[in-house]
């Protein structure tokens, strides 16, 4: 599976930037109201050394965009999503099959459950995470398959109370809200769909 770096990080920065809003009003209900911020930023961090990225192998290349996450995001979720891509990084070879993906996606999921010290029901990243990981590990996802786990998961953040990060101070008023780093994680999985389906 040949997967085009320059293709992946600028699909993943654009799509950032387009739903920075919402990620911000999902985190004003519910946390620092910064999330879109934060993360417009790391990427606009990203997309500014671009070149020196882009220069280097997927693997090293992936590995990169997580060290800029971590240094340039602020909150909880630079160091999550840091991990999450520096552990794809380490994980990945050069040419991933569909296999490679699934079992660095896992590792990756692992790894950032452990910094987070979070899992499946938080109310975190971890809720879309996780159990995409799982599906294209389990060797029958398809590319529509995981947009609609990763969009479901999200949404199935509504109803539950947080239990870690910022907005797990609320307890019972952080019901009834989606999970912005939820939510930032189905966009991404969506822009790597797209780069994986050879949109435009």
């Amino acid at each position: 599976m040949q997967i085009d770096s320059t293709r992946l990080l600028e699909t993943m920065a654009q799509a950032v930037f387009a739903n920075a809003r919402e990620l911000t009003e999902l985190d004003s209900a519910i946390g620092d109201a910064d999330h879109g911020l934060n993360m417009e930023r790391g990427f606009q961090a990203v997309m500014a050394e671009r070149d020196s990225i882009l220069s280097k192998p997927l693997p090293e290349a992936i590995n990169a965009l997580g060290y800029m996450l971590v240094m340039k995001i602020g909150g909880a979720s630079g160091p999550l999503y840091g991990t999450l891509f520096m552990t794809l990084g380490k994980e990945l070879p050069a040419c991933p099959t569909p296999s490679d993906l699934g079992r660095s996606l896992v590792v990756a999921g692992v790894a950032v459950s452990s910094r987070g010290k979070a899992e499946i029901g938080s109310k975190t990243m971890l809720d879309v995470l996780l159990p995409v990981a799982a599906h294209v590990a389990s060797g029958t996802a398809t590319l529509d398959s995981v947009r609609r786990l990763a969009a479901d998961c999200a949404k199935a953040t509504v109803p539950m109370k947080a239990l870690r990060g910022r907005a797990s101070y609320l307890g019972d008023r952080s019901i009834g809200h989606m999970d912005p780093g939820a939510r930032s994680c189905e966009i991404l999985i969506d822009a790597v769909c797209d780069v994986l389906a050879g949109k435009p």
